[in-house]
């Protein structure tokens, strides 16, 4: 489903991808694993079109990312959950989840809100909370609902467990296991793999921007 071929990325004339390639079946979960500065999230907002490529090839489903504008990955039903969360902190948790939403024309708010909360029905109590007013968990979280409202198909999970307590480590990844078995594809930044190793199908590690050698 996601193809990307020998994607080099300059950012302030470093090499912050050079040649790297990966792929993502329909269903899988895939694991980008790597040191602090590899190129993970270099690779999530390359994908995410917050970067650009200065060769190489990215496809989703067929589709040349590289030709799209930014907005049209929700479009495309691929979810983001970025490393600093990047929530709008005078929206509510509601708002923030549906700000793709809006973007998109295939998806109905409704359904979409009733699945997040059957999934992280935790968020429903909260959700007229402003985003500033949140712990450093609950945005996480709110941040992943905001990746499922609008990733029907793909999810980009940056660093998903970085900096949170053992027990909401914990919830996430059973939020994030549930979502085996399905039709939705999950790549997943980390440094440390003690909370993946059982969730994930593959592990693709990167190092210094590139393929790590086999």
């Amino acid at each position: 489903m996601l193809k990307i071929e020998s994607v080099h990325v300059t950012i302030a004339s470093v090499q912050a991808l050079r040649g790297f390639s990966l792929d993502v079946a329909a269903g899988s979960m895939v694991s980008l694993a790597g040191r602090n500065g590899a190129g993970k999230t270099s690779l999530m907002r390359t994908v995410m079109g917050h970067l650009p490529a200065s060769s190489g090839t990215l496809s989703f489903d067929g589709v040349d990312l590289a030709r799209l504008p930014r907005h049209a990955r929700a479009g495309l039903g691929i979810g983001y959950l970025p490393e600093d969360r990047g929530l709008v902190p005078e929206l509510t948790v509601e708002e923030n989840i549906l700000v793709p939403v809006w973007v998109s024309k295939s998806l109905k708010v409704k359904e979409r809100l009733n699945l997040v909360y059957e999934v992280l029905p935790e968020l429903h109590a909260i959700r007229d909370r402003r985003a500033l007013l949140l712990s450093g968990g609950q945005q996480k979280m709110a941040a992943l609902a905001r990746a499922l409202a609008v990733g029907t198909r793909l999810l980009l999970l940056d660093e998903p467990f970085e900096g949170l307590a053992p027990a909401l480590s914990q919830r996430l990844s059973e939020v994030v296991g549930a979502l085996r078995g399905t039709n939705l594809a999950v790549l997943m930044s980390q440094s440390d793999l003690n909370h993946s190793q059982s969730l994930v199908d593959r592990e693709v590690v990167i190092e210094r921007g590139a393929n790590a050698a086999q």
